[in-house]
């Protein structure tokens, strides 16, 4: 199992906590980074959303590109996942961009997350294209055919229903080939990413749904003639000397808090069983399903745990923590190390 870590760009995952202790800021981004290649972590994704949606949309947030850019000059070997949205960035200058980030960390840590925006109330107050569903995927189809082209062709043209490009150069190229990653659950999504992409990410859920998504994008993948592709899961963990002071916690950051930005939206849609309202609670104060996998307990029970995504064929997770430094710290020690 690779482990890969989000960097908290929006001061944290919680919505019912307000201080996690992990400011969005340079200084904190920093010191998190070069820590977790040290202790063990292989990649760390740098979510991109202009506004902050977990803290509120008033709340700080670090800008994905830049991030990564001066992560790479200051680290030696950890994986840059970034995510970028095709109707936020011309395919072209997102390339030479990418690529030129890729030179600065010395070659072959740079990858992609394309991520076909879903938030269009973002979009709106930027004043940026956003795209029906199904539209989404129509362009980032070409936004991928114009960036792979560039990477891989001295000259690249190309004339397609958004984007138009005449002997386009893009040097330097990244060393090697940079992974895309990308996620999606509809038709539309799946099948371009078995077509285009190297890797499909998840959101967090239980081995038996995981293992069933692993097999239906291998079909897909076989089907489109291309390599066998990796996956990764998002996932919250809590790791504890026992499993009541692991769910302790749980408790503490799944009680709600009624004055949270976005409560009372979420207040509306609070229905059902108890059991439904436990799992809808879940889903509302942790990002990503996080809870889902159950990466909760002790040392022993978080690695069988692991094991059995392992089994079910899942390659890299994606963790959150908080307070991510101390939390990271202690997952290392207890679980990967």
């Amino acid at each position: 199992m690779r482990y890969g870590f989000w960097t908290p760009v929006f001061g944290g995952w919680l919505r019912n906590v307000r201080d996690e202790g992990m400011a969005p800021t340079w200084d904190y981004t920093r010191r998190l980074c070069q820590r977790a290649e040290e202790i063990g972590y292989d990649l760390t994704l740098i979510a991109e959303l202009n506004l902050n949606d977990i803290k509120g949309t008033d709340q700080p947030a670090l800008d994905a590109w830049s991030t990564a850019a001066a992560l790479a000059a200051v680290t030696r070997k950890l994986e840059l996942m970034v995510a970028v949205r095709p109707n936020f960035h011309h395919p072209a200058l997102l390339a030479k961009q990418a690529a030129n980030i890729d030179q600065i960390s010395g070659g072959g840590r740079i990858a992609l997350n394309v991520v076909s925006s879903w938030w269009a109330e973002e979009a709106k107050s930027y004043g940026l294209q956003f795209d029906e569903h199904d539209d989404r995927y129509g362009r980032t189809r070409e936004w991928l055919d114009v960036v792979q082209g560039l990477w891989r062709e001295p000259r690249f043209s190309y004339a397609g229903e958004r984007y138009r490009l005449a002997d386009a150069i893009c040097e330097p190229k990244p060393a090697g080939r940079p992974v895309f990653y990308a996620g999606g659950e509809s038709e539309a999504a799946k099948t371009m990413i078995a077509n285009q992409c190297d890797a499909y990410v998840m959101h967090g859920d239980s081995v038996e749904v995981i293992a069933d998504k692993i097999a239906d994008m291998r079909r897909r993948r076989e089907a489109a003639g291309k390599p066998p592709m990796t996956f990764g899961m998002a996932a919250y963990a809590i790791v504890r000397d026992t499993d009541a002071e692991a769910k302790a916690e749980v408790a503490r950051i799944t009680t709600l808090d009624p004055d949270a930005p976005g409560f009372a939206n979420f207040d509306q849609w609070l229905s059902g069983t108890q059991l439904e309202r436990e799992l809808k609670i879940q889903e509302y104060s942790v990002s990503n399903r996080g809870l889902r996998p159950n990466l909760i307990g002790t040392a022993d029970q978080i690695r069988k745990r692991i094991a059995a995504y392992e089994a079910a064929g899942l390659d890299l997770l994606l963790l959150q923590m908080s307070p991510q430094y101390e939390e990271m710290e202690r997952f290392a020690d207890a679980v990967i190390n």
